[in-house]
């Protein structure tokens, strides 16, 4: 690779891991940056996964420094997660994606409405009404964002604030950390699927971490700062940005 490709994975992995961070939909950026590269979308989709995982180790460390995660409790919703993201990335590595991307693409348009038409269920601080245990129904919902984010990666964090805010009733920047120690667990072993089935460039997978790494760090450090009111803003120019790219408009 020539040193400006080197550059250009790193600045790219700094986007990517501060929006994956704050919001979500960084993988529109790497993603397409990988197969810039001449990566098959296979090998590119599990490559991603190197980036994902180190950015959420250096995401999970920086949010409990600041006490915003307690693993004694932020732990159960992360179990039917990886349950999904086995069998999602099981699926990934044969399936194509195509359609799926326009069916979630569609799916984003409604979520865009929700957070622009709705901003107070994002902004209120709402941990008083959090239950201490989840719902079946809790589980099955972070069961199927799991299977997606184990498909395809991109996107799956607005899934995950969805689910975490609005079906369990966390504000903005505690579901954000929660949404990273999920994305942390799952991809371990979404991660060991891709690996299995050699699809991971790992030169090019480790460079676009190291700069997914800083983008984590300066992205917990802006949503405990900027809390949700900041985050939302995030938020809603992510989900532009990843619901135009899944509808082909760019």
């Amino acid at each position: 690779m020539e040193w400006h490709i080197y550059l250009a994975l790193v600045g790219v992995g700094v986007l990517a891991g501060f929006i994956n961070t704050v919001a979500g939909g960084g993988s529109t950026l790497s993603l397409p940056m990988l197969m810039f590269l001449g990566l098959p979308a296979n090998v590119a989709n599990g490559t991603n996964r190197v980036a994902i995982l180190l950015q959420n180790v250096v995401g999970v460390s920086t949010f409990r420094q600041k006490k915003v995660i307690d693993f004694k409790t932020d732990y159960r919703l992360a179990i039917p997660a990886v349950i999904g993201a086995i069998v999602g990335a099981f699926v990934a590595v044969e399936i194509n994606e195509q359609l799926l991307r326009k069916i979630i693409g569609g799916l984003m348009v409604f979520m865009l409405l929700i957070v622009v038409l709705k901003p107070d269920v994002w902004i209120k601080d709402q941990v008083g009404q959090v239950s201490a245990k989840p719902s079946y129904f809790q589980y099955f919902i972070f069961l199927l964002t799991g299977f997606y984010g184990g498909f395809i990666q991109m996107g799956v964090g607005f899934f995950l604030l969805a689910g975490l805010v609005m079906g369990c009733g966390y504000d903005l920047v505690k579901a954000n950390a929660i949404k990273v120690f999920i994305a942390l667990i799952y991809t371990v072993f979404a991660l060991g699927i891709f690996v299995w089935n050699d699809q991971v460039d790992w030169v090019s997978g480790l460079l676009l971490a190291s700069g997914n790494m800083l983008g984590a760090w300066l992205g917990v450090h802006f949503t405990v700062k900027g809390g949700a009111k900041y985050v939302r803003y995030v938020l809603i120019f992510a989900l532009v940005l990843v619901t135009s790219k899944l509808l082909g408009i760019f």
